[in-house]
């Protein structure tokens, strides 16, 4: 008899085991989903290249930003900004001038400061190291007299990677407004 009231019992459902069976199942479920997205994630080459972008644009934004700010009390420093903001043939044409530039900046007794406004990266080239970044800004320069004048203009740099860094190899201005095409 007691076989018989084992074997009733044995087959009785038992809601806690199954709530815990299916709680383990969806638990695990969700951990191999999880898992294969974090893979996925990390090793996404599209994240990296987004990584880069940033930097260069950080970067260059900065970099343009540098270039253009100088305070004449504080030349010798604001031109040493300038050539740790830049690389090859930009960087030697700063250094080759920067003697003539300061004494120039000294007897004007200017201070010009710029802020970024906006910035892009229009072109990335992340194996061969290179970047081109459009950036908006505004400088305002302060003349002796204590007189200032804001300017509003857009920049085109070349960026360069440079043992791991990113910076300007080539600044100039960008076109404002529509070209004719006569």
């Amino acid at each position: 008899m007691e076989r018989a009231v084992r074997l009733l019992h044995a087959g009785r459902f038992r809601p806690l085991s199954a709530l815990a069976l299916a709680l383990t199942l969806v638990a695990g479920g969700f951990a191999a989903w999880a898992g294969q997205d974090w893979y996925r994630a990390a090793h996404d080459e599209r994240a990296g290249y987004a990584a880069q972008r940033d930097a260069a644009l950080t970067a260059g934004e900065q970099a343009v930003q540098n270039l253009n700010t100088l305070d004449h009390r504080e030349v010798d420093r604001g031109l040493d900004l300038w050539e740790s903001s830049t690389t090859g043939e930009l960087h030697e044409q700063l250094a080759d001038g920067s003697k003539e530039f300061a004494a120039q900046v000294k007897e004007a007794k200017t201070v010009s400061t710029a802020r970024v406004l906006s910035g892009a990266v229009t072109e990335l080239d992340d194996r061969a190291g290179r970047a081109r970044v459009l950036v908006a800004l505004r400088v305002t320069v302060e003349a002796a007299d204590g007189a200032k004048s804001d300017k509003d203009s857009r920049m085109l740099g070349e960026l360069t990677r440079t043992d791991g860094r990113w910076k300007l190899s080539a600044l100039g201005q960008a076109p404002v407004g529509g070209t004719s095409t006569g």
